[in-house]
């Protein structure tokens, strides 16, 4: 589903307990430069609820090699995967940020949590260029998106995944979300 105009949502916010289909955690998904974490902080500051830094999970082993401007693989992915969906299962309900690019890469976290609502704000591959140059210090390079882009699996109607304009002000991003949470749709 896919939310996110310019309308406002009523300020109502949802229960901190579970949300809309017994989620108990949310994961703001999708590839460098989307805004994950920027996103994830501020709806886990609205909501109440722990937030976690998925880009804290990744082994040295990742961070060098992304330095490095070498892909991932699938392989590699795991230990970080595994990570963040421990921290999932343990501190939710919970807001994590997290590239979950991949149909498999959410089944290995909905293994550790079956109750997440994966939130993907798309954005233009221009803009995650323009995006991912200013940024600077991080270590994930921007010679990688390519390989981020080809991985990427949107998440299917079935999947508890709700698309957001991910080019929008963080505080429209976190409206959109949460007025799809609290029913309104926006």
């Amino acid at each position: 589903m896919t939310v996110g105009n310019e309308q406002s949502p009523n300020s109502e916010r949802p229960p901190t307990a579970s949300l809309p289909g017994g989620s108990t955690a949310i994961v703001v998904m999708g590839p460098s430069g989307c805004g994950k974490s920027t996103l994830a902080k501020a709806l886990a500051e609205s909501l109440g609820w722990t937030f976690i830094e998925g880009d804290d999970h990744h082994p040295p082993e990742n961070v060098m090699k992304m330095k490095a401007g070498e892909p991932l693989t699938d392989e590699d992915r795991l230990p970080f995967l595994k990570s963040v969906g421990r921290e999932l299962a343990a501190r939710s309900p919970a807001v994590a940020s997290c590239s979950a690019l991949t149909t498999l890469h959410r089944d290995i976290l909905r293994s550790f949590n079956d109750g997440i609502l994966f939130v993907w704000p798309k954005v233009s591959r221009e803009e995650l260029e323009r995006r991912m140059e200013e940024r600077g210090n991080h270590f994930m390079p921007p010679g990688l998106l390519e390989s981020q882009l080809s991985s990427l699996e949107p998440p299917y109607d079935e999947e508890n995944a709700v698309r957001i304009d991910g080019g929008l002000p963080t505080s429209k991003q976190m409206d959109a979300v949460l007025g799809y949470l609290s029913g309104s749709d926006c």
